[in-house]
């Protein structure tokens, strides 16, 4: 659970200026699913998980969570999301953040990304897409999409 431990403190850091967390703000995923580009490598696409997200204002958002990888491994992730770009009720721009739990990518351990992140929010539901582009033998790129939900609109 530290990537929720992150999550809290940046939204408590980037966010001081709201004394309270609003509720209609916060997203939970189950994971992703993604589409691998190396079919024939027997990669889970199926991601199963637990992650949060707090839109902190209409640009920036924080987000960490767990799944299983596309390796079948426990992964972890925290990051940011920036997109200051809108078409239609797209935001464009990109998440950064750190990921672990790759067997093949820095003995599992630690890593930073930036990743192209596309997100579409409607009511109580939303979508977020990503270009995970390939890292040499260490990771295979996909097309990552999670769903997420809110309990409050």
């Amino acid at each position: 659970m530290k990537g929720l431990a992150c999550l809290i403190c940046a939204v408590s850091t980037l966010g001081s200026a709201r004394a309270e967390l609003d509720a209609s703000r916060l997203w939970l995923n189950a994971g992703f699913y993604s589409a691998h580009f190396d079919t024939d490598k027997g990669l889970r696409n199926a991601n199963p998980g637990l992650g949060f997200e707090y839109r902190i204002s209409d640009d920036w958002g924080a987000t960490a969570g767990r799944f299983i990888n596309s390796d079948d491994a426990r992964s972890g992730y925290v990051g940011a999301y920036y997109q200051p770009w809108r078409w239609g009720t797209m935001k464009l721009g990109v998440v950064a953040g750190a990921f672990n739990g790759y067997p093949k990518a820095f003995n599992g351990g630690w890593f930073p990304a930036v990743i192209p992140a596309a997100s579409i929010e409607s009511g109580q539901w939303g979508l977020n897409v990503a270009l995970v582009p390939p890292l040499k033998d260490r990771l295979y790129g996909a097309l990552s999409f999670q769903l997420k939900f809110r309990f409050q609109d």
